[in-house]
């Protein structure tokens, strides 16, 4: 039986909220609806939603500034955002301050609802404590994946988005292997139907950055026409108890 996860839908078409409340219900989710930011904030004030689907235009406000403002209020909330087809900007900033997916309008229930469910695996994962396991260690930094925390040797942590964590966790899984755009998505769980996503080149570039890389200390290789490849050796050891 479907989980009763509790679905937030903000958006301020009135058609496709109730599309999508009809359809959602039908899959197993508890939906609740927003027309607006005022209505989102009720919302999240009387229930803490297990996802958040969220229209980028909002007539009062934007939906990229209640993403930015989500990680305080609610830290491990994932959040798809709705965008207009040529929102290219929106999409990839929506990427950069934290959102999970997106998804571009008009668009299929039946693609969102996998959405959905992909992200709400992810989530989960992050949520429920995995068995003691494995550290990584590679050049400076130790990758816990039960912690899912990214350390410097200094004791800095890394801030990192869940799905530059999930990303920086495929490499060192797979060290020295260079991996294709398609290979990574499918990995990351990120896999859309454009062919043309570049959500892995926006994450690869914040990545890059927040791990201090440079052209005297690459982590990173990119391969033309090819992808990615974790230039740096990769340790495992048990984790510390």
């Amino acid at each position: 039986m479907e989980t009763q996860y509790h679905i937030l839908i903000v958006d301020d078409d009135p058609e496709i909220r109730s599309l999508l409340a009809r359809y959602l219900a039908g899959q197993g989710f508890d939906v609740s609806l927003a027309a607006d930011r005022r209505e989102y904030e009720k919302q999240t004030e009387l229930r803490r939603p297990d996802l958040i689907v969220l229209d980028v235009m909002l007539p009062d406000g934007s939906g990229l500034d209640i993403c930015r403002g989500l990680y305080d209020a609610f830290p491990h909330v994932p959040v798809i955002l709705l965008t207009a087809l040529k929102e290219d900007v929106d999409r990839i900033i929506g990427l950069e301050i934290g959102a999970d997916d997106y998804l571009g309008k008009p668009f299929n229930p039946r693609e969102l609802v996998a959405r959905i469910r992909a992200v709400l695996r992810r989530a989960q994962q992050f949520e429920e404590p995995a068995p003691a396991g494995l550290v990584y260690r590679f050049g400076d930094f130790m990758l816990d994946p039960e912690r899912r925390q990214v350390v410097r040797h200094s004791g800095e942590m890394v801030d990192l988005t869940g799905a530059e964590f999930d990303l920086l966790l495929v490499f060192v899984e797979r060290p020295g292997r260079l991996l294709t755009r398609d290979r990574l998505l499918d990995l990351t769980a990120r896999r859309r139907h454009d062919p043309f996503d570049r959500s892995i080149d926006v994450m690869m570039s914040k990545l890059r950055r927040k791990l201090g890389e440079s052209e005297e200390g690459p982590i990173f290789k990119t391969v033309r026409n090819g992808g990615y490849q974790l230039t740096l050796p990769v340790l495992s050891e048990a984790a510390p108890r």
